[in-house]
């Protein structure tokens, strides 16, 4: 059984395009799979990227929050100090008091003068609360004002 010339220029030009096909095919499989690899490289870099500035800033805000936390207990630690002196004695809370003259009154009757005013005693927890309040205030105010200055404004506009 022999096979004709024509017969088998035909299956060789079928096998040949089908071979050239198959090839095309591939080839366009790779084209796609490379410039797949292309975006997932280039997403994967503006992820570590992001990654990175996300850290710093973390890192940035811990250290900003550690020191104002610090400035913090430093205030409260002075604050209880001054209470712990008030209580003991060793300190006194003078307030600033002018005693206007009362009309009509003659010069003759009168005290001698006395010390300078100083505050009540049942007074004197609520002044220390008031100061640790302003202290806690003081600190998140200028916490915030830093966080703002130094990460916020610095931080690339996201689109």
């Amino acid at each position: 059984m022999t096979i004709s010339p024509l017969r088998l220029a035909l299956f060789l030009l079928v096998v040949g395009l089908l071979t050239w096909c198959a090839f095309e095919y591939q080839g366009n499989q790779l084209v796609a799979a490379r410039a797949e690899l292309v975006d997932a490289t280039a997403d994967l870099h503006t992820e570590r990227e992001t990654a990175r500035l996300v850290r710093d800033q973390l890192a940035a805000r811990d250290q900003l929050d550690t020191h104002h936390t610090e400035e913090l207990n430093r205030a409260r630690a002075q604050i209880n100090t001054l209470q712990l002196a008030v209580a003991d004695g060793s300190y006194r809370l003078h307030i600033k008091a002018i005693c206007p003259a009362m009309p009509g009154a003659s010069g003759t009757a009168g005290l001698a003068d006395a010390g300078g005013a100083e505050l009540a005693a049942d007074a004197r927890p609520d002044y220390f609360t008031l100061r640790d309040q302003l202290a806690l205030s003081r600190q998140m105010i200028l916490g915030l004002q830093d966080y703002i200055r130094q990460i916020v404004q610095r931080t690339p506009a996201q689109p």
